[in-house]
């Protein structure tokens, strides 16, 4: 196996060649989001439906190298954690133009989702099964010593039917084991955890650190954000909120939340990270939850009685979504294809 070496944080590591994408087999479609470094657009690779999201360095040299820094780092964690519940590795190039391809999730982000929803707020069993899916992204991360430090609703994708949620953007993902100095640029100031950016926990003469435990933090903000479908500390800033938190201990009002829910929330935002659960233990409490609210279905199907002599068999999900249309005489099936029309591709050159 062949690899491109690239170095990170000083250190060197092997990208295996397997992860290296042509750019001459990239297509870019329509955009469908954008950060201060990067704009993501739908695509096609290998006649796959891909996201490619395209770094700008910028221009000052600083700038450049913590760009190409980030952007090394994410690589470096994509191609080496797979789980059913974080966004899908691709590959990745760095010449011409950094850019890295992942699978392509049409349901969108999880906050634009909630957003359209609002002011209706999702059903619990749905609200829980979502906040255990991002549980189980992050322990994977966590088992392989990863910290996102970036869990928010924007960095969450849904699948097409709505029913599944990934993690996505590992751009601020750090290995648990290198310390470093905090900037205020890490993560969201309204789902960070306050030892992110606050020193009020630290002893004098303590270098600033912090470990996995933030990751809890925003989770708990997360979840909240689930159940109640609102915007946490609404009605503040993302400063205020950040000040709000780590200085006066202030959190989202957990009072409505049915006791056992509310428990799970307020032991992962206590101000002191190593009193926060780990998040095997949240996919337990999660799951004791869930039990409570969703008994177990019966092993044995209930069948439809469809007339007095007649006894069928339910019919299976998404039956009807795979039987043909019925064509009336003279008329051309129409494909899929014909029915939709396409987002437009062009050649991955013209995007730079």
């Amino acid at each position: 196996m062949g690899s491109a070496n690239e170095f990170y944080e000083g250190e060197e590591f092997n990208l295996d060649l397997k992860w290296l994408v042509d750019p001459k087999l990239l297509l870019v479609g329509p955009k469908i989001g954008e950060g201060g470094h990067a704009k993501v657009y739908e695509g096609k690779y290998k006649n796959q439906n891909v996201a490619i999201k395209i770094v700008h360095k910028g221009e000052a040299p600083d700038e450049i190298a913590m760009t190409e820094s980030k952007f090394v780092r994410e690589v470096a964690m994509l191609s080496r954690v797979q789980h059913k519940n974080l966004v899908k590795f691709v590959g990745a190039c760095k010449e011409p133009i950094m850019v890295v391809v992942t699978e392509l999730l049409a349901g969108g982000t999880l906050k634009k989702y909630l957003v359209n929803m609002r002011p209706d707020c999702l059903d619990m069993k749905v609200a829980i099964g979502f906040s255990l899916d991002i549980a189980r992204a992050i322990e994977c991360l966590h088992s392989h010593g990863i910290i996102h430090r970036d869990l928010k609703p924007e960095n969450l994708l849904l699948t097409a039917d709505h029913k599944t949620v990934k993690l996505a953007d590992f751009g601020l993902a750090r290995e648990e084991t290198l310390t470093e100095m905090m900037t205020a640029e890490t993560g969201t100031y309204r789902w960070m955890a306050p030892e992110l950016y606050s020193t009020v926990t630290l002893r004098q003469g303590e270098k600033k650190h912090y470990n996995h435990k933030v990751d809890a933090y925003s989770f708990a903000i997360v979840l909240w954000e689930l159940v109640h479908n609102k915007l946490p500390f609404e009605g503040m800033s993302n400063l205020q909120a950040a000040y709000a938190a780590a200085f006066k201990n202030v959190r989202p009002s957990a009072d409505d939340l049915p006791e056992d829910l509310a428990s799970i929330v307020t032991s992962c935002w206590k101000e002191d990270p190593n009193t926060r659960p780990n998040f095997t233990q949240i996919i337990q409490m999660l799951l004791q939850y869930l039990s409570t609210i969703s008994p177990p279905k019966p092993a044995i199907p209930l069948r439809i009685r469809t007339s007095k002599n007649s006894i069928l068999p339910p019919e299976s999900p998404g039956t009807s979504s795979l039987m043909a249309k019925r064509v009336e005489p003279g008329e051309t099936p129409k494909t899929p294809m014909e029915s939709k029309p396409r987002s437009p591709f062009s050649c991955f050159n013209r995007c730079f």
